[in-house]
């Protein structure tokens, strides 16, 4: 596929990036761009970005000698002035002085009162980890103690939370094993504060499902898309908040059991970034192919700009949000060595 240079000014942004299109898309690159120059770490992963006041920009991934390493650390980085800050170290699996485990799938998410929640995960494993939260009152600046969450709650697994007009805080959340069957979505709700934890199951019997992404319909209607083994993005929808959930069904768009993300836009659409692939022999097969789509609808999705398209490779665990000035950010592991961050205009 071609690849054209693109340099454009844009709401006082000036970006530069190689644009990938699919036929008949008008989304345009604006940017495309390895968050970090010469990583301090052999590998990093599971990215996740949020929106600063001011045209500034907050993301974290956790990064380290290699996935569940006890060294493995979350990081982040700022972005301002049309440049991503050097990444700083916010957040370790260390216990005491003998023990250590590796962090996992940090989240951020900026509340309405402006106070920026940097969500994580320590443990062994995916089965074994627990929930951890830092907040931070001055953007990312500095960070509070890290407190573990109460029992039983894990917060946000992968995708960040929204929160509701009467502030609630939804976390898309889920549980794992090594058994697809055991592989469950519930939402952890909280105040607008973050506090008061409460639990809502779903019922997960016929698809092994996990990280899922909560999109807004309306008037008390949300939807929620999935990872799953079962070769497609799967979804369930709640009419009340998310105060209870309808049986998961399938979607049209495929999935290669990898992680994907999707937003609620501005004017009422859908985004999502996701690996348009099936899944192979291996994990990680399918994921060498990284799409953004747009739905009017939640249900009728169009791929509308490829992110990556190659033989070989792995290009996942997508993270999207929508600043104020209509651009879509998009951040996502490239090969395990670095986290990419591409900005799209629709």
């Amino acid at each position: 596929m071609n690849r054209i240079i693109w340099v454009m000014l844009c709401l006082g942004w000036c970006w530069k990036a190689q644009a990938q299109t699919v036929p008949g898309a008008t989304a345009q690159a604006l940017v495309n761009e390895v968050i970090v120059d010469k990583p301090p770490y052999a590998a990093s992963h599971a990215s996740t970005i949020e929106a600063l006041p001011g045209k500034r920009l907050i993301a974290a991934w956790f990064a380290g000698p290699y996935e569940s390493s006890p060294e493995v650390c979350v990081w982040t980085a700022i972005y301002q002035n049309g440049k991503w800050q050097a990444p700083k170290q916010v957040a370790d699996g260390i216990i005491n002085d003998t023990l250590r485990y590796p962090c996992w799938n940090p989240v951020l998410f900026r509340s309405q009162t402006g106070r920026l929640f940097l969500y994580y995960k320590i443990g062994k494993n995916p089965r074994e980890w627990w929930g951890m939260v830092r907040y931070s009152d001055n953007n990312g600046q500095s960070w509070s103690a890290a407190q573990k969450l109460p029992s039983g709650m894990l917060g946000p697994i992968k995708n960040k939370p929204v929160q509701l007009a009467n502030g609630t805080i939804l976390h898309p959340s889920s549980t794992e094993s090594l058994d697809e069957k055991e592989w469950h979505i519930h939402v952890e709700q909280t105040d607008k504060n973050g506090n008061h934890w409460k639990k809502v199951a779903i019922y997960c019997d016929t698809f092994g499902v996990i990280q899922p992404s909560i999109l807004i319909h309306g008037k008390d209607s949300l939807q929620m898309l999935c990872r799953s083994r079962q070769n497609r993005i799967v979804q369930t929808w709640s009419t009340n908040n998310g105060a209870s959930w309808e049986p998961l069904t399938v979607t049209e768009l495929p999935n290669p059991n990898s992680g994907s993300d999707a937003v609620t836009l501005c004017n009422g659409s859908y985004a999502l970034v996701y690996n348009p692939l099936l899944k192979g022999k291996d994990w990680y097969n399918g994921r060498n192919r990284l799409y953004l789509a747009t739905s009017p609808d939640g249900i009728h999705w169009n791929d509308v700009y490829v992110l990556e398209n190659e033989k070989d490779g792995e290009f996942s665990y997508p993270a999207i949000i929508q600043t104020p000035d209509g651009l879509l950010h998009i951040t996502y592991t490239w090969n395990r060595r670095n986290i990419k961050h591409v900005v799209v205009k629709l």
